[in-house]
């Protein structure tokens, strides 16, 4: 092969085996989120929140934070807002394991993700709605939800609302809809009232909030977190 030829192909190979490296550091991270058993005593502390919830929704509120955390390293560590109280109690019980989550953090994203109470999308505040676009965006894209004009909600941001969770966040699917259309068993009408605080899915592709739509895209992709160092979290470092 002549020295014009090698050095692209030198090149080539070194970006091929780059992003092989990558996408199987990627791979790896997702299934240690999917099988990561949590620290003895966690779930029990997650009950004193919601004594009345039975196993199923307890393990839903379980299978939530895990797909919150897939949505931070599915969005490459960019920004992230958390969407539902119920899920934010069992986050908040995970991280006052300190040693646990800082392993975890680690072992699943290469940084520490740090931690600020659920929050929905509100006028002026353009990074925190920055977050949520971006969780909306990979719970939807997770799930086969088209995230501008959904016709269900991802689990994430259907939570609170199925399991009645007092002070929780609420949305429906899309406000414009059709009458009876259901989403998750849930039947809503133009025109209805949802109640103060409820938001519609189709709210996180208007610009009326924060004259944008940042963090609802596809750029963000998976990046690597490398193996340590700050990174931003729900609330941003």
């Amino acid at each position: 092969m002549s020295s014009d030829l090698l050095i692209p192909a030198v090149i080539f190979g070194g970006i091929a085996t780059f992003a092989l490296s990558t996408y199987v550091k990627y791979r790896r991270r997702l299934a240690f989120i999917d099988g990561y058993q949590w620290p003895k005593g966690l779930i029990e502390r997650l009950r004193h929140h919601h004594p009345s919830l039975p196993d199923g929704d307890i393990s839903r509120i379980e299978q939530g934070l895990r797909q919150f955390f897939r949505a931070y390293l599915k969005g490459g560590f960019r920004y992230v807002s958390m969407p539902s109280q119920a899920v934010d109690d069992l986050w908040h019980e995970f991280i006052l394991y300190t040693r646990s989550y800082d392993e975890f953090c680690r072992k699943a994203f290469g940084r520490f993700l740090h931690h600020t109470p659920a929050v929905v999308l509100a006028q002026g505040k353009k990074q925190t709605n920055e977050g949520l676009r971006r969780v909306w965006w990979q719970c939807c894209k997770e799930e086969g939800i088209d995230p501008k004009t959904p016709a269900a909600l991802p689990l994430l941001f259907a939570l609170d609302t199925d399991l009645a969770v007092p002070n929780g966040y609420r949305y429906v699917p899309d406000c414009r809809k059709p009458a009876n259309s259901t989403a998750r068993g849930q039947e809503f009408t133009i025109g209805v009232s949802f109640g103060a605080g409820t938001q519609c899915g189709g709210d996180f592709s208007s610009t009326s909030f924060d004259g944008g739509t940042d963090g609802l895209g596809d750029g963000d992709g998976s990046g690597d977190g490398g193996d340590g160092g700050d990174g931003g979290g729900c609330g941003g470092d």
